[in-house]
């Protein structure tokens, strides 16, 4: 991976923990989501008729991709209620490049090296030292399998992503209809009859919404742009640095107390994205 993309996708790494701190700083995690998402897929659909369409070969991976992210988000705003951003954040992400890393052998036929696999243990002994701080800690059970099984999602809707782009002739395009896909699901449920009034909810939070969605569609779209210049499994292991950032973000901003555990899990987990990215 050349410094170009490298930077680019750190850059990425980077926005993507700003939305998810104005998820968790949201008074309403689900109303919050709904609108970073429906915001992000108004400015996709700005840009749309500006961009060539998707190759056809792309649009299965397009509309499973869509369904696994909804499920995210679902996932995300569940996990944000009920546990740390600085918890939760570095499971979800940390899972996901080892998930990434072991399968992308059989889907995209991307061979693993044995520094890759160091660095699989490295993120997966990460991932254990948070879960069983959690427990002595009295952290939410819930939260934590909340945030692992978003880490499948994450990977499955990565490596389906990585395949799609590829396929879809500009990976630009396929990121913003991907955004515009996703958006209408949640602007359905926000817009739907119920007694709670989301949609009053969600405009009183339209700032924090706008900025959320630029800082996502800015996020992926450059991580899929940069999976047609590098291999998958190594654009998402360098993209979770991610998990720097959103503990930093989460314990400087949202004042979360972090445990000595929890920080040598954070930096073995960044060792090893980053062990897995070098080789």
């Amino acid at each position: 991976m050349n410094a170009s993309v490298l930077l680019l996708v750190l850059l990425g790494a980077l926005l993507h923990a700003s939305w998810n701190l104005l998820v968790k700083s949201g008074h309403d995690t689900r109303i919050t989501i709904a609108g970073v998402y429906i915001s992000a897929g108004l400015l996709a659909g700005l840009a749309l008729p500006f961009l060539p369409v998707p190759h056809p070969a792309s649009w299965p991976y397009l509309a499973a991709s869509t369904v696994l992210e909804v499920i995210y988000g679902v996932l995300l705003a569940a996990a944000y209620r009920v546990g740390d951003l600085s918890h939760t954040y570095p499971l979800m992400r940390g899972t996901a490049p080892l998930l990434v890393a072991i399968g992308s052998g059989t889907l995209i036929g991307e061979q693993l090296s044995r520094g890759v696999w160091i660095g699989v243990a490295l993120v997966s002994g990460g991932i254990l030292s948070m879960f069983f701080d959690a427990r002595l800690r009295g952290h939410s059970a819930a939260a934590t399998r909340l945030a692992l099984l978003n880490g499948f999602m994450i990977a499955a809707y990565t490596t389906i992503d990585g395949l799609g782009v590829r396929v879809s002739g500009n990976p630009i395009a396929f990121s913003l209809w991907l955004f515009l896909l996703v958006a209408l699901p949640w602007l359905i449920w926000a817009t739907a009859r119920s007694r709670a009034p989301r949609w009053e909810k969600l405009r009183r939070q339209l700032p924090t919404a706008v900025l959320g969605g630029a800082c996502s569609l800015a996020s992926y779209t450059l991580a899929l742009w940069a999976m047609t210049r590098a291999p998958v499994a190594a654009v998402a292991a360098v993209r979770e640095t991610s998990i720097l950032f959103g503990t930093a973000l989460g314990v400087v901003i949202l004042h979360e107390r972090i445990t000595t555990v929890r920080v040598l899990a954070v930096v073995a987990i960044a060792l090893g994205v980053w062990t897995i990215h070098a080789h």
